[in-house]
């Protein structure tokens, strides 16, 4: 039962592994890890720390659990966040986005010069809603390469390798510089990993973590022993943390999110991409809502993954599935769908004008 002298806990981790210390008693114990914290309670009574050999420590999910077993109630839990919290920032984006946008396209379809167009610009000649109604009516033709003049900076911290892995094969329009494990020595008590929920789920977080507290100390000792952190980084999993500042178009953020927002993208790019995409949000709404999944209504606006996965997919309730469409038109179109031969091929070779 537990005792009702202890209402709440919390553990600060505060050096490097070595002891426990009670805030209110001089008393400590050597924990079989050698874990130093600190420990302090809203109870009446400091808790009675006990012999080693009933003091352990395990990982989870978002925390080291210290057991620490009580003269009053038995083993007790007490938690501290380890795990690696994803974050994203817009840390910058080109000026005047829109306006850039616009004279873009704008030199494309005018007979004035890049210079004659920014000059009205400047001189506020055209109205922004002008300027917004017009980027929008290009967007619906999809006329992408002014896109690429709208550049956008990102810092984008603790992702996993794994997510890494698949980041960096976006390769046009996008610059990455990514936190080296070559020249940096991480330290032990810093390497927070990524668990994905599915460990927890399955009961098997303590099991993950054992593993992982395992290669964080082997990797500390590899550098004590002289082992350079290019030869000790062998040892780091999939798992390990990673940081990278990010330089990106407009059209290829369209691409990330056509891919990295569907739903069968991993959990984890889906919600860092998902965090780019709230981050431009809040300075350009104009531009954001056509960062979308491929099927949403601003991009493809269908679903082309196969049929099984889109019946899976929440957004099958309201995008439609690619066969779904190819029915309709073979219902009510001229004729039915087929293979293009090669007499379609030179016909379309052969076409002057539409």
């Amino acid at each position: 039962m537990p005792n009702p002298y202890y209402k709440s806990y919390w553990i600060e981790i505060e050096a490097q592994r070595h002891a426990v210390y009670s805030s209110r008693s001089s008393r400590t114990c050597k924990c079989p890890w050698n874990f130093k914290f600190r420990a302090s309670h809203t109870g009446s009574e400091p808790p009675l720390w006990t012999s080693p050999a009933r003091t352990g420590i395990r990982r989870d999910r978002a925390s080291i659990i210290i057991h620490v077993a009580s003269a009053y109630n038995g083993d007790r839990e007490f938690q501290v966040s380890n795990q690696a919290v994803m974050a994203v920032k817009l840390i910058d984006y080109a000026a005047m986005p829109l306006e850039k946008l616009y004279a873009a396209f704008r030199t494309c379809y005018s007979s004035e010069t890049p210079i004659e167009i920014w000059e009205k610009i400047r001189a506020e000649k055209i109205s922004h809603d002008k300027i917004r109604q017009f980027i929008a009516e290009r967007l619906k033709t999809g006329h992408a390469s002014p896109l690429e003049q709208v550049v956008f900076w990102f810092g984008i911290s603790n992702v996993s390798r794994s997510l890494s892995h698949q980041f960096v094969r976006h390769r046009i329009g996008i610059s990455f510089e990514q936190q080296s494990q070559r020249y940096v020595k991480f330290k032990e008590d810093k390497l927070a990993y990524v668990m994905p929920e599915s460990w927890r789920r399955a009961g098997l977080e303590g099991e993950y973590a054992e593993v992982t507290a395992k290669i964080s100390e082997l990797y500390a000792r590899a550098l004590a022993a002289g082992i350079p952190a290019e030869d000790a980084r062998f040892l780091l999993p999939n798992a390990a943390p990673t940081n990278f500042h990010v330089m990106v178009n407009f059209a290829e953020m369209l691409h990330i999110c056509d891919l990295r927002l569907c739903v069968r993208a991993q959990w984890e790019i889906r919600r860092m991409v998902a965090l780019m995409r709230s981050e431009i949000k809040k300075v350009l709404p104009e531009v954001a809502v056509y960062l979308q999944p491929k099927c949403g209504e601003n991009r493809m606006g269908y679903c082309d993954e196969s049929l099984e996965d889109w019946r899976k997919c929440p957004l099958g309730k309201v995008r439609p599935h690619k066969s779904v469409l190819f029915e309709l038109y073979n219902l009510y179109g001229s004729q039915k769908v087929r293979a293009l031969s090669e007499s379609e091929y030179h016909a379309v070779e052969e076409k002057e004008l539409l």
